[in-house]
């Protein structure tokens, strides 16, 4: 039941990586209405994470770097999450 959990929290925040970047790959794009339906629910969805790590790291030469760190951490989490799936299943 527990590494069912992990499971399900693990393909969230793979997702939740996909939705990631996606959102930041759009932002290449200059012209983008973000007004847009599906637009404005990415940001809503993606937004609040990204802004903690900017708020920690300053854009560096107009380029928001702060992406990299967000992904880091998410990836952290992942493989964190995968390791107590293994380790409930008795792997660990």
């Amino acid at each position: 039941m527990l590494s069912e959990i992990f499971a399900v929290l693990g393909q969230t925040l793979s997702i939740y990586s996909f939705i990631l970047i996606i959102r930041i790959l759009l932002t290449w794009f200059p012209g983008i209405d973000w007004s847009n339906g599906i637009l404005s629910a990415l940001t809503s969805i993606t937004d609040p994470y990204l802004n903690i790590f900017r708020g920690i790291i300053p854009p560096i030469g107009g380029f928001d770097i702060s992406s990299l760190l967000a992904f880091l951490l998410l990836n952290v989490i992942q493989n964190l999450i995968t390791n107590l799936q293994y380790a409930s299943l008795g792997y660990g």
